[in-house]
């Protein structure tokens, strides 16, 4: 049996300007949408849909990408290059800079909307079947 993830909707506040700085960050082509969602499809076929709520509250939430170091490195020089405050932690203590947790890179930063994005090139723990470090 097998298990992966499939899709995942983020509410924005302009689902468009968010589904494009997306698609820009990460170098993704437009997807076909419909109905009220604005569609960004990665590279390994998961989903990403931005839709505007009928409310105006939008809790923000977290999100984490694991990209390889090429994507990093080109992604990392776009927020530089478009002046988007990032931080190499969660608490944003450390402005400018990113981490080299867990045996790779990552930063956090946030979207159009106001949720806390996570770029890294290292997952947390090991794909299963590889030994724990």
């Amino acid at each position: 049996m097998s298990i992966s993830f499939d899709h995942t909707i983020i509410v924005a506040k302009n689902s468009a300007a968010s589904a494009e700085f997306f698609c820009t960050l990460f170098a993704l082509p437009e997807a076909p949408s419909w109905g009220p969602f604005v569609n960004v499809q990665l590279t390994d076929g998961t989903l990403v849909q931005f839709a505007e709520p009928p409310f105006d509250d939008i809790q923000f939430q977290h999100y984490a990408f694991r990209v390889s170091d090429d994507l990093f490195d080109a992604a990392y020089a776009r927020l530089v290059d478009q002046g988007v405050e990032h931080w190499a932690d969660p608490r944003m203590t450390e402005p400018g800079t990113v981490n080299t947790d867990h045996g790779g890179r990552g930063v956090y930063f946030r979207d159009p909307t106001g949720h806390f994005f996570e770029m890294l090139t290292h997952s947390y723990l090991p794909t299963p079947g590889e030994p724990v470090p």
